[in-house]
């Protein structure tokens, strides 16, 4: 069976992704450097369906990923490991290039000398889009909406790093696509939206559906719990795609990577899965039957106010689909935290 090797692996789609690979079988190596809050439980959890081989590493160790590659052959890479919060490339841009440019070169540059017959597919950020341009906005009720783009932003929409992290995201984005032009690798990016499911440990600045569903739980069990704060109006809007509809997506790209090496494409939940904060925390109120308490605080740096994924080509290119409703999968990060 093909080994697979997933840098971030106990990361919350790490995770995810690997213990459906336990689960079928195959043989997983982890990459992680254990840093991120939530890495060890993921890690129990894993272990209890199998048994992942596991390396605790940077992944700006160059030498470090470079013997990595060498000693454990995989035959597939999904290279997830990363800085993921904008705030915190804004506070530390050098560490945010260091781990998202230079560390996914230094993958593809040990995939190139150690493995070059195995894929990778990497994940990549709706941020590398930046403003949006040209994407007309108009503010409704409780969401913001697009008639420019009905069923959402597709792989045409102009680049436009904005932010440390976008800058960082999206060098990393191209060099994942150059290294299949000019080195030939087997190589492919999904852009994500907000993927959201269980085992993500989620903080303020990153996870937003998770940490509001801790917020709404709090709320329910501790009525006289402080407010909490969100960013903006609370009209953005993201598209929310299921941990399992992408584990499905990532496991068919790699599959098929033959068919779809050197391309990039938008990954997320489509318009059918797309969600406000208000539309969010107006589910949470019936599911939980309260009422939430939050503040209101600046719009953060560069925050897009609509992102929604179409998914029209990741379809056509692969046969795949969201199969997961955004109510459905709500209600299970709810069940989830509830019981963790």
């Amino acid at each position: 069976m093909k080994k697979f090797l997933i840098t971030g692996g106990c990361g919350f789609f790490g995770a995810n992704l690997a213990a459906r690979l336990l689960e079928r079988g195959h043989p997983v190596v982890l990459f992680d450097n254990m840093s991120r809050e939530g890495a060890e439980p993921n890690l129990a959890w894993l272990r209890s369906l199998g048994k992942p081989e596991v390396h605790t590493g940077d992944i700006r160790d160059a030498a470090r990923v470079a013997d990595l590659l060498r000693e454990t052959r995989p035959d597939a890479v999904f290279h997830l490991a990363g800085q993921v919060a904008m705030t915190t490339s804004v506070k530390s841009p050098v560490d945010d290039f260091l781990i998202n440019a230079a560390g996914t070169v230094n993958l593809l540059e040990a995939l190139r000398q150690h493995r070059p017959e195995a894929s990778l597919v990497y994940s990549s950020t709706n941020k590398v889009y930046g403003a949006l341009q040209g994407v007309q906005l108009v503010e409704e009720a409780r969401r913001y909406s697009s008639p420019s783009h009905p069923r959402g932003v597709g792989e045409d929409q102009p680049l436009d790093f904005r932010t440390p992290y976008g800058c960082s995201k999206g060098a990393a984005d191209q060099y994942v696509l150059e290294y299949a032009r000019t080195y030939g690798l087997r190589t492919a990016v999904f852009r994500h939206s907000t993927i959201y499911g269980c085992h993500q440990h989620s903080t303020f600045d990153q996870g937003w559906v998770g940490w509001f569903c801790r917020q709404a739980l709090e709320q329910k069990v501790k009525p006289g719990a402080p407010a909490f704060t969100i960013s903006g109006d609370g009209k953005q809007v993201r598209d929310l795609l299921y941990a399992d509809d992408a584990v499905d997506c990532y496991l068919l790209a790699e599959e098929r990577i033959e068919a779809i090496r050197g391309r990039a494409f938008n990954l997320g939940g489509g318009m059918a899965n797309s969600s406000s904060l208000l539309e969010l925390f107006g589910h949470l109120e019936q599911a939980l039957g309260i009422r939430l308490r939050y503040e209101k605080l600046p719009w953060r740096h560069e925050d897009q106010r609509f992102f929604v994924a179409d998914v029209a080509a990741v379809s056509k290119a692969l046969g795949w689909s969201p199969q997961v409703g955004k109510i459905v999968g709500v209600e299970r990060v709810l069940g989830w935290a509830q019981i963790r």
